[in-house]
């Protein structure tokens, strides 16, 4: 099911493209990225605009490079919008090296927020830049995938990608 979220303030500009994995749609506001949707698309928010920019042209490119291996990192600004908890979440996200991966305990514990498990899973559910901000590296304890707000697939399909899908149940 696609989601659904109101466009932020000021001029919101995307665009889509395809991705070996599926379809991809970027937005961004005043020179930084706000968000990454994975398809199935719903409706772009209202008042949101069609463009090309440089930026969105270098966050496809980067894009384009991490689906065939040859970026480990991405090198844009980002502005995703959430909670104080949520940016701190966020931020742990950023932090896990390509091809690796940790659970929502250890992820709840570079926090500094041990015990926080189910708010830290909350957190990345609701990150708006995923692939990007990479919650897809965060798994269950047990070794199972977790949830992924686009879906299991895509989250699979990512780990397989970076090496990181091995051992996984």
């Amino acid at each position: 099911m696609a989601k659904e979220w109101k466009a932020p303030l000021g001029e919101l500009t995307y665009l889509s493209f395809e991705s070996p994995i599926g379809g991809l749609r970027l937005f961004e506001r005043r020179g930084a990225l706000v968000a990454l949707e994975l398809s199935p698309f719903g409706s772009p928010p209202q008042g949101a605009k069609r463009g090309n920019n440089p930026l969105l042209q270098s966050s496809q490119r980067q894009l384009e490079e991490y689906f065939r291996g040859q970026r480990q990192q991405f090198d844009l600004p980002l502005a995703p919008e959430g909670s104080q908890f949520q940016q701190a979440a966020w931020k742990v996200l950023c932090q896990i090296p390509y091809g690796q991966t940790i659970d929502y305990a250890e992820e709840a514990r570079r926090m500094g927020r041990p015990g926080a498990q189910r708010a830290a899973g909350g957190a990345n559910r609701r990150n708006p830049l995923p692939i990007i901000i990479p919650c897809h590296r965060v798994i269950r304890a047990d070794g199972t995938l977790g949830g992924f707000a686009s879906g299991d697939a895509w989250k699979r399909s990512l780990l397989e990608l970076e090496g990181a899908a091995e051992g996984l149940k």
